[in-house]
């Protein structure tokens, strides 16, 4: 996701030689095998003897204690020497840390039964990013990205006590910054740093692979990490072991599955006779088949293929399709005493199609077909979870996966910007039913891709990702990069290196096209075992035109970015997948406490500023901009971040109901973005510390299986009806209109058929027809999907904005009750009230909804959960209306700013 596009200038002709000789690494990854132990060491780390940040921060380079897998700043965190990173304004005053070279250490022991081994192996599954490794004093290999397993064999080289392995993390700004320097014309970055630590004009985080957001982005910090950032572990054996293990289906339906065991046994020096069983476990745990084979395996690698067929296969589905089974394949070389001759994987049966069919109009489909099934894509994209991934743990995880599921959702898209997710991500996913959309680790500007020694790096990372995650069904896309074709193409880098160097751009195009066009496309098609491959979001996979709205998928950025559109501009850009499109928000008065006091909390202050990331902390302007043409100006910051979250809420659902309604034509909405990766104002539904945004309310509405899409434009309301399910349903629909203060003026009821995975477009009715007479500022219609006269969705169209409406203040009644193992929240209205926002402040309590509005005449109990006591409660709860936050608004306070005409 970018928005605000900066470019500078072209690029040299000549490479940067990017990439570093492995010594004796090879780059490997092992999928499902538990082959391999944490190593158990002492860690320690220091700023290098020597580095030039000692003059400002003497005594660094003593040994301090480490925590590995870590950082070095969580590291300088615990030990004391910064502050939390993210409370208050601290980020400009620690871009020293980016800058400095730092050195870890390990000591550890080895076990006697591992000396006695023949082979060892160390494994590294994370160095950030320019490390030097050396073990016991002698080198044992180098890398240069951050994404990639280095694996270095250590046979001979251990003792049974004092090992010290030493690892030295360069900057890597300052290993970069003189080649990118010295070019003549540079290719275009992402986010200039403004904090002095790299020139504007001269940014290496497109030369490095390491995460492009540790550089800053629009929505996190810049936080330029080094360390040990996933775990090292050591491994050992004697004659083979098992190096991977994967299942390939080459037929499924719902009668028969003919699959594939792809094993891969390492044999050592000498050829030897062995034993390989294979076992098949159904989800329930019953083996339904066994393979059993006497094999030569040669000296070096051993490529094995057992076919293995099953009848009645309970296949893999995405949620609202059906269940989320999964088999359980395990392999062993018989004979072996090791983890390594044993490996074990869990997968579940489904085949994926992207299907691009040509239509009438000259346009092309862009849907996800599985198992033979056409799906909505229904979802957001997913940014790393925090600027630190190494204190990501698998419940923070699940927290927001789980979110997803409840908000309805049944897809994510894994931003190219951040980092391959660990395995417990994609376990989380396949357990849910969430289908994942994966990009490759590009976030935007343009790669060195004419570099040979670059290209071989990427390919060695994704050749490495795409193995370690195959077999998690929930992947059913890996993409290129994100929005690199279309800043090449539609926001002028191409223009403007083709003017400043036509023969270098055109290499720097080829280079593009051979890493995005052919290598990664190369590497899925062989490792990812039948999943499709997508050179870019958004793009037509190198045609022409980039985002393109009859062909490939869609970024739309003209809400929100530029030029600022309202947002009923949603309703007139019908993409065929849109893959991003957002509105910002704060989030909840919790999570903006735990960064900022009370004194600090305005609205342009430095600290706020600091944790608005848009516009380089201007966004707040663009947050009135969309306000104020909905809901006025609000009097106060607390009033400024409720309002900023009514309108993301109405602002999305828009979007996303329309999309639904031009099903098949559009057949996914992914909005931007799940979730945050620090606190602060983002597009996220779902903030740092887990608590839902009014628009993940909504988008449990807007992304149920059976919705009322009733969309208001230009006078004239289009009623769709939304059924995802696979078979159709009988209802009735019910359309009353309203005065606000609950009188109804007239209703209209009719029998309705909501066809099987379809959106059934059933009346377009002018305000005219539905208010015959009434003041439309006073006036609401209610489409309501009945079944046995119990509502089973619904949806309120408005006749007028919000700021026009006359919403009476403080009319809500409220009754908090303890009910069993829960408490119920009552409450009534005597007039409309919108918008009502339930909070209970720092104290931990869980609304089961939250977010809606509240007719006159039809109270609403709200579940509760909490530990804490019934009198704690009401004394911490809070509610607002747009009544309560709009009434007797007054003129802009000195610290609202107006914002400024774009």
């Amino acid at each position: 996701m970018q928005y605000v596009r900066t470019k500078f200038g072209s690029i040299q002709n000549r490479f940067i030689r990017f990439g570093w000789l492995a010594l004796l690494a090879v780059s490997c990854t092992v999928a499902g095998v538990a082959s391999a132990a944490p190593l158990q060491a002492q860690w320690s780390f220091r700023l290098l003897p020597g580095d030039a940040q000692l003059q400002a921060h003497p005594g660094l380079d003593a040994w301090r204690p480490a925590q590995v897998p870590g950082s070095v700043h969580t590291d300088l965190q615990a030990a004391g020497v910064i502050g939390d990173p993210y409370v208050g304004a601290a980020e400009a005053g620690l871009q020293w840390i980016g800058l400095g070279d730092w050195e870890y250490r390990a000591r550890f022991d080895v076990e006697a039964t591992t000396l006695k081994r023949r082979h060892a192996e160390l494994r590294f599954d994370g160095l950030d990013t320019f490390a030097e490794v050396s073990l016991n004093g002698a080198p044992l290999l180098r890398a240069d990205n951050a994404h990639r397993t280095w694996r270095a064999r250590v046979d001979g080289r251990l003792k049974a006590t004092g090992n010290e392995l030493r690892i030295v993390f360069r900057s890597p700004i300052r290993t970069l910054l003189p080649q990118v320097q010295a070019m003549p014309h540079k290719i275009a970055g992402n986010y200039p740093s403004p904090y002095g630590d790299e020139p504007k004009d001269a940014m290496v985080g497109n030369f490095v692979r390491k995460p492009a957001y540790h550089f800053g982005w629009d929505w996190g910090p810049r936080y330029v990490t080094a360390g040990v950032w996933r775990a090292v572990q050591l491994s050992s054996w004697d004659d083979n072991r098992i190096t991977d293990l994967a299942v390939r289906t080459d037929t499924l339906d719902e009668a028969h599955a003919a699959l594939t065991v792809l094993l891969q046994v390492e044999q050592g020096d000498a050829a030897s006779n062995a034993s390989v069983a294979v076992d098949v476990l159904d989800p329930d745990g019953k083996r339904v088949q066994r393979i059993e084979r006497q094999l030569m395996l040669r000296p070096g690698s051993n490529d094995l293929q057992l076919p293995v067929t099953i009848e009645q296969p309970r296949r893999w589905w995405p949620v609202g399709q059906g269940a989320q089974d999964r088999y359980t394949v395990q392999a062993r070389v018989e004979g072996g005493r090791s983890d390594e001759q044993q490996a074990r994987l869990r997968t579940g049966l489904r085949t994926v199609e992207l299907r691009r069919e040509n239509d009438a109009q000259g346009g092309q489909g862009f849907s996800f077909v599985i198992n033979g099934v056409p799906v909505f894509a229904k979802g957001a994209n997913v940014i790393p979870f925090d600027a630190f991934p190494a204190r990501v743990t698998r419940e923070r995880l699940r927290r927001d996966l789980q979110a997803a599921r409840d908000a309805n959702m049944n897809m994510l898209r894994n931003w190219g910007g951040g980092y391959y997710e660990d395995d417990a991500f994609f376990d989380i996913a396949d357990e849910l039913g969430l289908l994942v959309w994966q990009d490759f680790m590009f976030g935007g500007g343009m790669q060195p891709g004419y570099d040979p020694a670059f290209r071989a790096s990427v390919v060695a990372e994704a050749r490495d990702n795409v193995r370690r995650l195959r077999h998690h069904p929930s992947i059913v896309l890996w993409c290129g990069n994100n929005e690199e074709e279309t800043a090449w193409k539609d926001w002028g880098h191409g223009k403007d290196l083709t003017a400043a160097d036509p023969v270098f751009a055109a290499k720097v195009w080829q280079g593009y096209v051979d890493l995005f066009g052919t290598d990664l496309r190369a590497v899925v098609a062989e490792e990812g075992l039948g999943v499709p491959y997508w050179s870019s979001s958004p793009s037509n996979d190198l045609d022409a035109k980039a985002n393109d709205s009859t062909r490939g998928d869609k970024h739309y950025w003209q809400v929100w970015g530029n030029p600022a559109l309202p947002v009923t501009a949603y309703l007139r850009e019908t993409p065929r997948f849109m893959s991003e499109y957002g509105l910002q928000a704060w989030p909840q008065q919790s999570t903006i406490d735990a960064f900022a006091t009370g004194q600090e909390q305005q609205i342009d202050g430095p600290v706020i500023q600091a944790h608005q990331k848009f516009m380089a902390g201007k966004g707040n302007e663009r947050l009135l901009h969309y306000i104020q043409m909905e809901y006025g100006t609000p009097r106060s910051f607390a009033d400024f971040v409720y309002l900023s979250r009514v309108m993301q809420a109405e602002g999305i659902a828009l979007a996303a109901l329309h999309h639904r309604a031009s099903r098949p034509y559009t057949m996914g909405s992914l909005y931007w973005q799940l979730n945050d990766v620090w606190p602060g104002a983002s597009w996220s539904s779902v903030d740092y510390y887990g608590h839902w945004k009014a628009l993940h309310f909504h988008a449990r509405r807007f992304f149920a299986d059976v919705a009322v899409a009733a969309l208001r434009d230009e006078g004239v309301t289009r009623v769709s009806l939304l059924n995802d399910g696979r078979s159709a349903l009988q209802a009735q629909l019910r359309i009353r209109v309203l005065d606000v203060d609950g009188r109804q003026l007239h209703q209209q009821q009719q029998a309705v058929t909501l066809a099987a995975q379809a959106a059934t477009e059933v009346a377009r009715l002018s305000d005219a027809a539905l208010l015959q007479g009434a003041d439309p500022r006073r006036s609401l219609a209610m489409f309501e999907l009945l079944q046995d006269d119990t509502v089973i969705a619904e949806r309120v169209v408005y006749f007028a904005a919000a700021k026009d409406q006359p919403l009476a203040a403080g009319q809500v009644a409220s009754a908090l009750v303890a009910q069993g193992d829960h408490y119920l929240l009552r409450l009534r209205s005597p007039s409309l009230a919108r918008a009502l926002w339930i909070d209970f402040g720092n104290v931990d309590a869980r609304v089961e909804d939250n977010a809606f509005d509240l007719l006159p005449a039809s109270p609403r109990d709200v579940v509760v959960r909490s530990r804490a006591d019934l009198s704690t409660l009401r004394a911490a709860l809070r509610l607002q209306t747009l009544g309560d936050t709009l009434h007797s608004t007054l003129a802009p306070p000195q610290d609202v700013p107006t914002p400024r005409t774009r």
